[in-house]
């Protein structure tokens, strides 16, 4: 699966879309896949302070559960109710409609690009 050039990458395997302030925050679709199913989603709530790195929610698929890192330090300023209802978006697209929550960021850090992400996973970008 090719990922979107022009979205930035973590090495747990989320993407993130700047837009101003804001990153818009979901996991790439090589993940997705490598899950499965996904069946189940815990994101935190606006309002929620976090920490770049640190653990914010948890991905639970048919073949195991996870957890999901934030990759920027701020304040979650919309969950995607969408896949909270329904998981299965974050299988079906990924890279849209499968978004998972957004953060308004007080610092960005450095990130990688989809070439780099591309190389990290060997799915090419």
């Amino acid at each position: 699966m090719t990922e979107n050039t022009d979205l930035r990458y973590t090495a747990e395997h989320e993407w993130v879309l700047i837009e101003g302030s804001v990153a818009t925050i979901g996991i790439t679709a090589y993940a997705a896949a490598q899950l499965g199913d996904i069946v189940y989603l815990d994101l935190p709530e606006a309002g929620t302070a976090i920490a770049g790195g640190s653990v914010v929610g948890e991905i639970e698929s048919t073949k195991s559960v996870g957890e999901l890192f934030a990759p920027v330090d701020g304040t979650v300023v919309e969950t995607n109710a969408a896949v909270v209802d329904s998981p299965e978006l974050v299988n079906s697209d990924p890279l849209g409609e499968g978004w998972l929550i957004k953060v308004e960021f007080t610092e960005l850090p450095t990130l990688l690009s989809a070439d780099e992400y591309g190389a990290l996973t060997g799915a090419g970008a």
